[in-house]
C-alpha cells in the first residue's frame, strides 16, 4: 500500500503533466487535499509531505482538527454546503470558503469575520450541470450575486467552484468545466481581481487542468477512499 506521501508525489505529477498537455504555465494549478473524515495524524502526514492546503465538509469534524493542528501553518478551506448557524465558526476558522450559493450566506459570514483578520476569500459555487439536488447558484444568477458579494468589504471574491455531474465522459467534462470558464470570464468584468477556478476532483482533474482550473480539489487519490 502506497503511503500520503507516495499519493501526493503522484497527484502532484499527474497535475504537471496536464499542465505540459494542454498548454498551462507550469505550477499555475495548486493542489488543495480534501480531508474530510480523515483523521489530525493523516493531515499532518500530508503537511510532512509539502500539502498547505486542506479542504474540509463537516464543521465539527474540521474544528477538532484545526485545535489539534494549531501547530501547522495550514490553509483551512471549508468547501462543502454551509447553514447560516455554521457560519460564525468558519469566518472565525478558515481562510477560504469555497461555497457561497446565495446571499445570505455570504453576509453572515461577512459580519462575522472580525476586522482585525484579512478578508476572507470566496469563491461562488455554481450548479453547472443544473442538478435539482446539488448546492449551487445557477449560471444565469451568478452575475448578481457576484455583484452582491464584491461588496462586502470582510470578504474577498475569489472566483468560482463547481462540481460537475457524475459519470460523464471526458469530452462531457471537459464541456462542462469549460463552460464554468466562459461564466469565469464574463464575471471578470465585474470584479477584475478574481483569478480562481476551483474545480476539478480525482476522477476528473485532467479535464479540468485543461479548461483552466487554478485548484484542484483531492481527497481519495491522497488519502485513500473514504471509510
Amino acid at each position: 500500500m502506497t503511503s500520503i506521501a507516495e499519493n501526493i508525489a503522484q497527484t502532484l505529477t499527474r497535475i504537471r503533466e496536464a499542465e505540459t498537455e494542454h498548454g498551462r504555465t507550469a505550477e499555475s494549478v495548486n493542489l488543495l487535499a480534501v480531508s474530510k473524515t480523515r483523521p489530525a495524524n493523516e493531515l499532518r502526514e500530508a503537511y510532512s509531505a509539502g500539502i498547505r492546503d486542506f479542504g474540509e465538509n463537516y464543521l465539527q469534524d474540521a474544528m477538532e482538527k484545526i485545535e489539534q493542528l494549531r501547530d501547522l501553518d495550514i490553509c483551512w478551506h471549508f468547501i462543502g454546503p454551509l447553514q447560516s448557524n455554521k457560519t460564525a465558526a468558519v469566518a472565525e476558522s478558515f481562510h477560504w470558503v469555497h461555497s457561497i450559493d446565495r446571499l445570505k450566506i455570504a453576509q453572515r459570514l461577512n459580519k462575522k469575520r472580525s476586522d482585525t483578520m484579512p478578508p476572507l476569500n470566496v469563491c461562488i459555487q455554481i450548479n453547472i450541470s443544473d442538478e435539482l439536488n446539488k448546492s449551487g447558484v445557477a449560471p444565469e444568477e451568478a452575475l448578481q450575486l457576484a455583484e452582491q458579494v464584491s461588496q462586502l468589504d470582510r470578504l474577498r471574491l475569489r472566483g468560482l467552484m463547481a462540481i460537475p455531474q457524475a459519470g460523464l465522459s471526458d469530452q462531457q467534462q471537459r464541456e462542462t468545466f469549460a463552460r464554468l470558464h466562459v461564466l469565469f470570464d464574463q464575471l471578470k468584468s465585474l470584479a477584475p481581481e478574481m483569478d480562481t477556478l476551483s474545480m476539478g476532483m480525482t476522477q476528473d482533474m485532467n479535464a479540468a487542468v485543461a479548461e483552466g482550473a487554478t485548484i484542484v480539489r483531492i481527497g481519495t487519490a491522497i488519502f485513500g477512499p473514504r471509510n
